[in-house]
């Protein structure tokens, strides 16, 4: 299966999205009002012959002196006049004997009715949503699509295009070196390493007894053009063209834009984005990219949230950076769900959920959760810094703190956090 010719999109995830948007429709309250809603054509059914029958009733109790036992015969296919009003009625048969009490018995118990419907359409539908094998065989269920995964030794390679200070780049490069920093010591914890190792799970899914898949991901080469290359505003096809600059063999390029460089939809539709791209002149050959850019001038309240004011939704306070950087430390939080992304889901058709064009990948289908207890506008319980107050969820090499986002575990279908 050929990979998608389009890059696969992080998109801008304001912290007034539900973080828990897989499991909205299954809440009692949802059903409640789909249940009443699916229950107005039954309502309208039953209650519309009642109302026709009190206007009846009405006009011949207007005209006969007998107002206590009404015993009338009439067909729909006649017109029944009055001296003030006239109803036409269709052609079925409609036979009334009596009936006044009948009809005070049935506007009474209506609503009893109504909430019997509403009340068993939610149990019916709580059970289906009970049936793990009907999710799992829903089109926008979490699913693998059979393609290849990144798997073996990895290098990761760093291509920065504009002005970025040394410190800066450090921030970076000291977070892909914690990915692969073997047997943390217990005062790294929670660490870097751990959150990727949880990637784990999707390979062991994919695998097969003979076959057992694993990743190795290691920083290799970096590139600097401080100069602007190719302006300071790109298209998507610029950034394939700066990632293919560098190693294409067992590789993920990464290319990282500095503040002041604009890039086709950054800030309107994503904070980032990967997706391949032909490995030299090879015509099955690919290799994997990332392109993530410095929101830190241009859009810091999308895409450097929680450690900025997000510019709607809920307003709450923002979160010290951990590494005293709104613009990186968000840059680490989008880099890293790309990351995880790329190792699931390479080529397009691997794990994902949704349209293959736009899917929700094993960070993406967690937006704004970063720690138990995320709701909407609220990151999450995370770790505190005591000395400057920093939020951060995973430790690095060094000490280094970091922020990272939650990823969808498959075996539990849920978003699992560090802390």
């Amino acid at each position: 299966m050929s990979p998608p010719l389009t890059p696969t999109p992080l998109f801008l995830t304001p912290p007034h999205s539900p973080p828990h948007h897989i499991q909205l429709l299954n809440s009692p309250i949802s059903f409640l009002l789909l249940s009443l809603l699916s229950s107005y054509p039954i309502f309208l059914f039953l209650y519309k012959p009642i109302l026709l029958h009190d206007s009846y009733h009405q006009l011949q109790h207007q005209t006969t002196s007998d107002s206590t036992k009404l015993k009338a015969k009439y067909h729909l296919d006649n017109t029944i006049s009055s001296p003030s009003k006239q109803i036409s009625f269709s052609k079925a048969t409609y036979t009334s004997i009596n009936s006044a009490p009948m009809a005070f018995l049935f506007n009474r118990r209506l609503p009893a009715l109504l909430l019997l419907l509403s009340l068993i359409h939610i149990a019916s539908a709580a059970r289906q949503l009970s049936g793990g094998d009907s999710t799992l065989d829903s089109p926008m269920a979490f699913q693998y699509h059979k393609g290849p995964l990144l798997a073996g030794k990895i290098s990761v390679n760093l291509i920065w295009y504009g002005k970025f200070t040394p410190a800066q780049r450090t921030i970076v490069s000291d977070f892909i070196s914690s990915l692969s920093s073997s047997s943390p010591s217990k005062s790294s914890s929670p660490s870097v390493a751990s959150w990727w190792s949880s990637i784990d799970k999707y390979y062991k899914l994919a695998g097969t007894s003979r076959r057992k898949l694993s990743l190795s991901l290691s920083l290799a080469k970096q590139i600097i053009d401080e100069e602007y290359a190719l302006g300071k505003s790109l298209t998507s096809d610029q950034i394939k063209e700066l990632a293919s600059k560098n190693e294409q063999s067992y590789s993920v390029n990464v290319v990282l834009t500095a503040a002041d460089v604009a890039v086709e939809g950054f800030c309107m539709s994503s904070c980032g984005s990967h997706s391949s791209s032909k490995a030299g002149s090879s015509s099955s050959k690919r290799f994997a990219y990332i392109w993530v850019g410095n929101s830190e001038t241009q859009c810091p309240g999308q895409c450097a949230w929680p450690f900025h004011q997000p510019i709607y939704g809920p307003q709450s306070p923002p979160l010290v950076a951990p590494n005293s950087d709104v613009g990186m430390d968000g840059l680490v939080i989008n880099l890293a769900g790309l990351l995880a992304g790329t190792a699931t889901n390479p080529f397009g058709n691997g794990f994902f959920q949704g349209p293959k064009e736009a899917p929700l990948e094993a960070a993406s289908a967690c937006p704004g959760i970063y720690g138990p207890g995320s709701y909407p506008g609220y990151a999450g319980d995370l770790l505190t810094d005591p000395t400057t107050g920093a939020s951060y969820n995973a430790r690095g090499i060094d000490g280094r703190e970091y922020l990272l986002p939650a990823l969808f575990d498959p075996s539990t279908s849920s978003c699992s956090t560090l802390v």
